[in-house]
């Protein structure tokens, strides 16, 4: 199935930002919704995102006033709370979050959930970038942390480089800077990759 409308939350929004590769959300979905929470999570850093966002064409900015109870039992963050309870009413629609808890969430009320990682591979595969290789190092130089085997997994899926992450062995640690985000957190497991990308 084809997804054209996604909801981003502020994690994957803020990552895409910062490695300047956000000019690919538009051209893989024709609408993009920011809930006001997330709006408000990434323009009140003092970052590169938090300047870009605000002058943005491409995406609707949604006020969610109500988190959704099934939503709210998982006791997630705000912004995630907010782009879930909004993709529960919102139909044909997936949640781009990379948070564990939160994908893990999304799979047990039936959303669908595409992870930055993600986002990468089905750019290659739609032909919009020739490798994701770039684009994985450009994530990491931007403070996502990503751990060896799921930069293989991730290569693998989008292209089959052959080019090993044992090549790049040194990693920035995930609690380095509050502006960081873990694997540990991001991805589930392996075997279930392909489900949750849904290309």
């Amino acid at each position: 199935m084809s997804i054209n409308r996604v909801i981003i939350n502020s994690s994957p929004l803020i990552v895409l930002l910062k490695s300047q590769q956000a000019k690919l959300i538009p051209q893989l979905f024709t609408e993009v919704l920011v809930t006001l929470g997330v709006f408000e999570e990434v323009t009140t850093k003092d970052d590169v995102a938090s300047t870009q966002l605000p002058s943005i064409s491409w995406t609707q900015i949604v006020e969610v006033n109500t988190i959704a109870p099934v939503v709210a039992a998982w006791d997630l963050g705000k912004g995630e709370s907010q782009v879930l309870s909004l993709a529960l009413k919102t139909s044909d629609c997936a949640a781009i979050v990379d948070d564990r808890a939160a994908r893990r969430c999304g799979q047990a009320l039936g959303i669908t959930t595409i992870g930055t990682g993600g986002l990468l591979i089905l750019a290659k595969r739609r032909g919009l970038i020739p490798s994701i290789s770039p684009g994985i190092q450009a994530l990491r130089d931007a403070g996502l942390w990503l751990s060896n085997s799921l930069v293989d997994l991730l290569k693998q899926q989008g292209n089959n480089d052959r080019t090993l992450s044992q090549n790049h062995t040194k990693w920035m640690p995930h609690n380095s800077c509050s502006s960081n985000f873990s694997s540990d957190r991001l991805y589930t497991p392996n075997s279930q990759v392909n489900k949750l990308f849904h290309i």
